[in-house]
C-alpha cells in the first residue's frame, strides 16, 4: 500500500512553494525509501481552510498522510509514526540519552526556524520580486544571525565526528534540509559559521534534498536584501 502525503505544493515562474512542514516528512519517506505519492490541495490562509484539508485535519493544515485508511497529522508525529513503523534505517537512537537529544534539537528547529525565523525569509520568494517584503525578510535574517546560527555552530563544534549532527544522518537532521534549501536560495553569508557551512553542505549531497529542492530557479533577490 502506498503512502499519501498531502500537501500544497506550487510551480511559479519565480519559484516553487513548499510546506516547510510537508518536506520534513517527504525527506523521512525518501530517506526510507517508502513509497508514497504527493496529494496536492490547493494553499489556504489563517482564516479560510480549504474543506479538503478540514475534512481530514481539524486545523486544516498540511502535512498529513493516509496510511492504509489510516489518517495522521503533525509532522513530528508523522515522521515518529513512519520511524516505528518502517524501522530502516533508524533515524532515532536506540539509547535513550542520545534519543532525547536528537528530539530535542528536532524541536528547536521547529520552533525556532521553521514556523520562527525562516518563514519571514522563504515565503517572500512565493511572490514576485517586486511584491516581497524585504524589511520581513531581513528580520528573519537577523534572527538566523543572532540565535539560531550561533546555537547550530555551538551544537556542530560538540558533535561527534561525522557530517551530520549526532554522527549518523537522524530525525535532528531531518529540518535542517529544509534550513540548508533556504539559505542556498537566500545566500546568507555563513562566513561566521563554518561549522554550519560545512553541515549545510553535507546535507545537500544527499539524494533526499533533491526531492524538496525548489524544481523552479528561484529569483535571486540578492539586489533587495538590506546590507549586512
Amino acid at each position: 500500500m502506498m503512502i499519501i502525503l498531502y500537501t500544497t505544493e506550487r510551480d511559479y515562474p519565480w519559484g516553487t512553494l513548499r510546506s516547510t512542514h510537508a518536506s520534513k516528512t517527504k525527506v523521512v519517506l525518501e530517506e526510507k525509501r517508502i513509497p508514497y505519492r504527493i496529494e496536492n490541495l490547493p494553499p489556504g490562509n489563517l482564516w479560510k481552510k480549504p474543506p479538503e484539508m478540514t475534512a481530514r485535519h481539524p486545523l486544516g493544515k498540511v502535512p498529513y498522510i493516509e496510511d492504509d485508511g489510516l489518517i495522521l497529522y503533525d509532522s513530528t508525529v508523522i515522521d515518529e509514526y513512519l520511524e516505528d513503523r518502517y524501522s530502516w534505517p533508524r533515524l532515532l537512537p536506540q539509547d535513550p540519552v542520545m534519543r532525547a537529544k536528537v528530539r530535542m534539537v528536532e524541536q528547536f528547529a521547529d520552533e525556532a526556524m521553521l514556523v520562527g525565523n525562516l518563514p519571514p525569509i522563504w515565503m517572500p520568494y512565493w511572490s514576485e520580486p517586486e511584491k516581497r517584503d524585504t524589511e520581513r525578510m531581513e528580520r528573519g535574517r537577523e534572527g538566523l544571525r543572532t540565535r539560531d546560527l550561533p546555537y547550530l555552530e555551538k551544537l556542530l563544534g560538540e558533535a561527534p565526528a561525522g557530517d551530520y549532527m549526532w554522527g549518523g544522518f537522524s530525525m535532528a537532521d531531518v529540518p535542517m534540509m529544509v534550513l540548508a534549501i533556504v539559505l542556498e536560495v537566500d545566500k546568507l553569508a555563513l562566513d561566521k559559521f563554518p561549522h554550519v557551512e560545512k553541515y549545510l553542505s553535507a546535507l545537500r549531497q544527499r539524494p533526499s534534498y533533491r526531492a524538496i529542492s525548489p524544481r523552479t530557479k528561484v529569483a535571486d533577490a540578492s539586489s533587495l536584501r538590506n546590507p549586512e
